[in-house]
């Protein structure tokens, strides 16, 4: 997954408004308590990050 990819789905999830926030400032467990931008900037995969937020939002599967 590219990074672009991954904006938009948080995006259409959380919409414009919110979604950057909550890539600044959620702290997901599954990432080691960082936040999205944090793991972007630690080079972790997108693929990864989303699946982080997949379950921290508690998308369904469908999602995935």
């Amino acid at each position: 997954m590219k990074e672009t990819e991954l904006w938009a789905r948080l995006q259409r999830h959380l919409g414009a408004g919110y979604y950057r926030v909550w890539a600044m400032e959620q702290n997901l467990g599954d990432l080691g308590g960082r936040t999205v931008v944090q793991a972007l900037e630690a080079g972790v995969p997108s693929k990864e990050i989303w699946r982080a937020a997949w379950a921290a939002l508690e998308l369904p599967p469908s999602e995935r």
